[in-house]
């Protein structure tokens, strides 16, 4: 069996990464969710916590890069090390460097306070818009990655707080 390693997106290892970080709450729409990102200088992590509220027709906030071609080539998974709170978070992937439009979205769990590592197959990705499927657009094209983040929705309303170690993807 041939050995495929994994490669880096994000270490966090200095406060700079955090620089192509950008936030999107419900506000966009009227809500009131709040969230903020922190770099963790002890630990090289990017924090993020907030508040989601269901006010305003809102229940959402998320966090994204900066629009920008990523360079990965075509790859099978996504691997992330993050300390969750218990809520189920979405991890999503953009192909294009718009503000909206299709988001790439699969969901996974945390447990409160422990260390997880998780490995996210891209063919189980569902192309999404504003919470609905569409899957006339077919599987993400990975190679042409342009933005990845994170949200939390599905009316979990709370505070809430996702420690991010790395995210790496493995072809």
């Amino acid at each position: 069996m041939l050995f495929v390693p994994n490669t880096s997106l994000f270490e966090f290892k200095t406060s700079q990464e955090m620089n192509r970080w950008r936030i999107v709450n419900d506000g966009v729409m009227g809500g009131l969710s709040q969230g903020k990102i922190q770099w963790n200088e002890s630990g090289n992590t990017l924090r993020w916590s907030g508040k989601v509220s269901l006010e305003n027709n809102g229940g959402f906030a998320s966090i994204r890069t900066a629009p920008g071609l990523f360079k990965t080539g075509a790859f099978q998974k996504i691997l992330l090390r993050v300390k969750g709170d218990g809520n189920t978070y979405k991890f999503r992937m953009r192909p294009s460097g718009n503000f909206d439009g299709i988001a790439y979205s699969l969901d996974f769990e945390t447990k409160e306070n422990e260390w997880m590592e998780i490995s996210l197959s891209t063919d189980e990705f569902q192309p999404t818009f504003r919470g609905k499927i569409y899957t006339e657009y077919g599987p993400i094209k990975t190679e042409e990655l342009q933005q990845i983040g994170f949200l939390i929705a599905g009316k979990q309303e709370g505070d809430f707080a996702l420690e991010v170690d790395w995210i790496r993807y493995e072809m």
